[in-house]
């Protein structure tokens, strides 16, 4: 595939993100028998082999990135990537063969100019580089002529893509709904009726009432799928105390890293130069009167305070100004002053004390991170022995006997985060491992190594009440404190609805203007503003939330304000709805221009492929 102009193709794309397997120019030849060569038959275009193993790499591959997970070939099967990919191929097969029925195409100089244009062709100096351009698609296993004739087909399509849909605009009328609905307003009055209001609280439940509770609710209180794990650990804290470090060794380092402990006094400045000292001293002179601000000063200079920021200096950094700078008041403005770049204006903005470390005081930090280092070098070599004991067929329990491994077990669920599960390594192989997997090495981000077993597979499962109970309680509590709120609520409604007064009511209340269906309230439940848009006005409803309850009463109703907000909003709405409906166009141009071509699948390639994989 190829992109458009001035563009990395798509080809070159999968190119660089390594998509293509070692070997696959011969991929029909060695697998398929040397007879097969494609997948399917689109018209008079074909789905090569290689076509189809990059695009279903492709789909592979960013599945693979979003869960950080290797992807098995049965889980791509499993997921519809094979099928998503032979779909894609195919659509873009009928619209190549489109194309070749209405003799588009693009000529050599304009294929050129495309090629010419993307950068990883491109030298040193930003032009062509034909070794590059040869060098590039070997590590792709393509030749030119197959690049430049992907690329060729790419940009036709997309001259067939923008006839298309060139012109295609969404009626106005629906532009202008949306937008009426995303900016309405609406102004109400809301009392909030708490714990507080309750005459008595909610007594704790009874047995019957929590076994009552946890039957007729069995799904709140249901226990994950566990895999319960044997896993042997090694880390750099296990082996610290065996680590013996000299004090020789503690003083290089301390020697290696002065600037760490050593850091003179610092001044947090702003330098604001002048082409020559007329300029400058010009400059000074107004701020001494008053007459404009250093702020002004820099734009002035068309500057801005990001721009002439130099942070924390020291007395060396500053040079000649040294003396000046840091004998200045915190928010002072010194100068003219000597600069590397011309006289200069410094405001002073802060001020750093010396701050010296003793050899004594950074000493056991050192100490211990050279020890912490040397334990995870004597890991690292250790790794390599202890994954030849596992593939030699020791156990988990016979590694603790034989090296300084430590034995652990772990019910192990995606939701465990403490110990050993809190590292993702540990979690990556958690989820990873299978039973009758054979125990491996790995290595966790701190240096420690680590080997599991699954011993055994627990599938979701209703939680005992034993060690529910609790949980269980709270949610009866919440219930029927739900309950008790509503209930009170409904009173004070029947109160509102007599004589409308929210103040005689006792609860704290608010009335809230203006506001869009998008407003945030705080401790509200999500669905609190779109009820209110629901109601009419002078209309009183009783809205539930969190251990709370809600009366609201709907003040007015507001039209959209007219806001450069809105209008930003109602642009973008615009290019959305234009751009979806051009894209159901083409989509539907595709697929007609499918049906037309007929695709054949050959269903034997496909399993070849597969089963190769």
């Amino acid at each position: 595939m190829a992109a458009g102009m001035k563009n990395l193709s798509k080809t070159f794309v999968w190119i660089l993100m390594g998509l293509l397997m070692l070997g696959l120019a011969g991929f029909g030849a060695t697998s398929l028998t040397g007879t097969v060569r494609t997948v399917a038959q689109v018209g008079n275009e074909e789905v090569s082999i290689n076509q189809y193993v990059r695009e279903l790499q492709r789909e592979i591959r960013a599945v693979e990135s979003q869960t950080g997970q290797p992807l098995q070939m049965s889980q791509a099967h499993e997921f519809g990537l094979d099928q998503l990919a032979l779909s894609r191929l195919t659509a873009l097969a009928a619209l190549d063969n489109e194309v070749g029925e209405l003799g588009i195409s693009i000529g050599d100089e304009n294929l050129q100019e495309e090629i010419v244009a993307i950068p990883a062709f491109q030298g040193v100096n930003g032009t062509f580089d034909r070794e590059a351009y040869q060098f590039q698609l070997e590590q792709a296993g393509m030749t030119d002529t197959e690049f430049e004739s992907d690329l060729r087909k790419e940009s036709s399509r997309t001259i067939v893509q923008n006839a298309v849909i060139s012109g295609v605009e969404m009626p106005s009328l629906l532009t202008q709904v949306l937008t009426d609905y995303v900016g309405a307003r609406r102004s109400f009055t809301v009392a909030t009726v708490g714990p507080d209001a309750l005459t008595s609280p909610v007594p704790a439940p009874t047995d019957e009432q929590i076994q009552t509770y946890f039957d007729e609710n069995q799904d709140q209180f249901t226990l994950p799928r566990t895999k319960q794990l044997t896993y042997a650990i090694l880390s750099p804290d296990m082996l610290l105390d065996s680590v013996e470090i000299d004090e020789d060794a503690v003083r290089r380092v301390y020697d290696q890293r002065a600037s760490e402990f050593y850091q003179p006094e610092r001044r947090l400045v702003e330098r604001l130069t002048y082409p020559n000292e007329e300029d400058a001293q010009h400059a000074m002179a107004q701020l001494e009167v008053g007459g404009t601000t250093f702020e002004n000063l820099v734009r002035d200079r068309q500057l801005e305070l990001s721009d002439i920021d130099l942070g924390d200096v020291t007395r060396e950094d500053l040079g000649e100004a040294a003396d000046a700078v840091f004998a200045a008041d915190l928010d002072a403005v010194v100068g003219p002053l000597p600069s590397t770049f011309g006289p200069a204006l410094f405001r002073i903005n802060g001020s750093l004390a010396e701050n010296n470390t003793p050899f004594e005081d950074a000493a056991p930090a050192l100490r211990e991170e050279l020890a912490a280092d040397r334990a995870r070098r004597q890991i690292e070599a250790q790794a390599e022995d202890i994954d030849d004991l596992l593939a030699g067929g020791a156990t988990l329990e016979e590694l603790t006997g034989e090296t300084e491994m430590e034995l652990g077990q772990i019910d192990w669920t995606r939701e465990s985060g403490e110990g050993v599960a809190a590292y993702d390594g540990f979690r990556a192989a958690a989820e990873a491992v299978n039973e009758g997997d054979f125990p491996e090495v790995a290595f966790l981000e701190d240096g420690s190594i680590f080997a599991l077993r699954l011993n055994k597979v627990l599938p979701q499962r209703p939680e005992p009440l034993e060690s529910a109970r609790d949980r269980v309680a709270a949610a009866w509590t919440q219930v029927e404190t739900g309950k008790a709120l509503a209930e009170n609520a409904n009173s004070v409604l029947e109160q509102l609805n007599a004589d409308g007064d929210f103040t005689a009511t006792g609860l704290p209340f608010r009335v809230e203007n203006a506001l869009t269906r998008t407003a945030f309230l705080e401790d509200v439940p999500a669905d609190f503003m779109g009820q209110v848009f629901e109601m009419e006005p002078g209309e009183l409803r009783v809205i539930p939330g969190d251990g709370t309850a809600f009366v609201v009463r709907l003040e007015e109703l507001l039209p959209p304000a007219e806001t450069d907000e809105l209008r930003q909003v109602q642009t973008a709405l615009e290019a959305q709805l234009n751009q979806a409906l051009a894209q159901n166009i083409f989509d539907a141009y595709v697929r007609d221009a499918q049906t037309r071509a007929r695709p054949v699948i050959d269903q034997r390639a496909l399993n070849a492929v597969q089963s190769s994989y």
